[in-house]
């Protein structure tokens, strides 16, 4: 029998400074799973300013380190390290602000859908 420590798969397990490592200010996210159109799993760290557009599927954000303030359509929050964002597909959003250690957790999921 092996240890549980002596053996993973490569989608078993991406640690936050492994997918970091990955990232630059002209590369900000990178894609760490994906499995069909069900689901993707990205990091995501921005510089200086979000310049992402409305997405086609729905999205959940999982904030890894920093903290900010996001918008989604019309609604403001203060984001921190734990916190979970959920944004449907089309609506416009961004980090508005955030510190220079933000690293957030992207989770698209479902079917791609036509605009509205």
């Amino acid at each position: 029998m092996t240890s549980p420590t002596s053996k993973k798969s490569s989608d078993l397990l991406v640690t936050l400074a492994d997918a970091a490592a990955q990232l630059s200010a002209e590369h900000p996210f990178e894609s760490f799973f994906r499995k069909g159109m069900e689901i993707e799993v990205e990091l995501y760290a921005p510089v200086g300013m979000d310049r992402q557009t409305p997405h086609s599927r729905d999205e959940l954000y999982i904030i890894a380190t920093g903290t900010g303030t996001f918008s989604r359509g019309d609604e403001w929050v203060n984001f921190g390290p734990g916190d979970l964002l959920y944004v449907p597909a089309y609506t416009p959003h961004r980090f508005e602000t955030f510190s220079d250690d933000f690293k957030t957790w992207v989770i698209f999921y479902g079917e791609k859908r036509e605009r509205p």
